[in-house]
């Protein structure tokens, strides 16, 4: 395999923190094509929690969810590790770009409808960086 297959590199972990199962599922099925070990969760709540077990590459997360939202989420999770990469998948992007909201800085925001093939360029591109 040539070094810029994606097959050639070490598994990379992404924390997927989606409320919507239908999108959720659609989602971890692109992600786990694209040879990603994919973890997923209904809430931030729980992702949160996963995090404080074991360290992922990039939290890949909506913003609108019980329990905890996506912001609050990155922000702790941004806490237990300064290193961690953030995407938010919304539709409510202006939520995401507010500057009031403390979002991390560095986080990306996708925003939806999108196609599958720009999740994953946008996630082999942040990975990548």
């Amino acid at each position: 395999m040539a070094a810029n297959d994606p097959r050639a590199r070490s598994v990379q972990r992404i924390l997927l923190a989606e409320d919507d199962e239908d999108m959720r599922r659609f989602l971890v099925k692109a992600l786990e094509k694209a040879s990603y070990d994919v973890v997923s969760f209904g809430n931030g709540l729980e992702a949160y929690e996963r995090l404080k077990e074991e360290p992922f590459m990039l939290l890949l997360t909506d913003i609108v969810m019980p329990e905890m939202d996506g912001i609050e989420l990155a922000r702790k999770a941004t806490e237990l590790d300064p290193d961690l990469k953030i995407m938010f998948i919304t539709g409510f992007a202006a939520v995401a770009l507010n500057p009031d909201n403390n979002a991390p800085k560095d986080a990306k925001i996708l925003s939806k409808p999108f196609h599958l093939r720009d999740l994953v360029d946008e996630v082999e591109r942040m990975l990548a960086a």
